[in-house]
């Protein structure tokens, strides 16, 4: 996947700061980004890789409409912008602040979820071992205690939203927190591994049993790509 950061100009920079439009911007690395433009990233591995826990229908749906809907809102907010801080309007660009935030999130998030999952006949599933088994093992007592309380942070989020296992940066300890829609990881947490929890994610094979999907998840979950973020943040 490619990690080009999003190439912005100084003075864009700061009005996107100001104006709180780019809380993820420490995050964009991990996003798909070429000459300045966010773009679709390829997946490794065919869509119908997952089953039977996520069918080759959603991941498709999810891929190719929903996240595309992301990296297109996030170009479009970025164009929009630009042109507002080559003419010096920083109020438009401040106005634009909730898309580029929700679609940039939206392109972040899923970047991350992307690599976060793998057939259970590779990489898929188990339990993470290393330096990130005794993270998990000493912050949550184990792995069954950690997956349990990720699930009931998820079946608590009200509508849309993510749960995520982060890397508290300052006290170096795992911690879980929950983001509504496509707000991203952000403030002193590294990401490491996130779980959507929109219907788009689930619906078509699970419909509104999305306990079922919370479980079933845990299946192709790569724990090796997960580990390196753990061991690199």
């Amino acid at each position: 996947m490619s990690s080009t950061l999003l190439r912005t100009t100084p003075a864009l920079r700061g009005a996107l700061r100001a104006s709180g439009a780019l809380k993820a911007t420490g995050a964009l690395s991990s996003a798909s980004f070429v000459r300045g433009k966010a773009t679709l990233p390829d997946l490794p591995y065919d869509y119908g890789a997952l089953e039977p826990y996520i069918s080759g229908k959603i991941m498709e749906l999810h891929h190719k409409k929903h996240h595309q809907t992301y990296v297109n809102g996030l170009n479009s907010a970025l164009e929009t912008i630009a042109e507002a801080e080559g003419k010096g309007d920083l109020s438009k660009a401040a106005s634009v602040a909730p898309l580029l935030n929700f679609h940039g999130g939206g392109h972040i998030n899923h970047s991350l979820f992307w690599e976060n999952l793998a057939p259970a006949s590779r990489e898929g599933g188990g339990e993470p071992d290393g330096a990130l088994k005794k993270a998990i093992d000493s912050d949550f007592g184990s792995f069954d205690t950690f997956r349990k309380q990720m699930n009931t942070a998820l079946a608590g989020i009200q509508g849309s939203g993510w749960a995520w296992l982060v890397k508290d940066k300052s006290a170096g300890t795992l911690n879980l927190v929950t983001r509504a829609n496509q707000d991203p990881v952000t403030g002193p947490y590294v990401p490491l591994v996130g779980i959507d929890a929109w219907e788009h994610a689930y619906y078509l094979q699970y419909e509104n049993r999305k306990a079922e999907y919370f479980e079933a998840i845990w299946n192709v979950i790569n724990w090796k790509t997960v580990a390196a973020r753990f061991e690199k943040s």
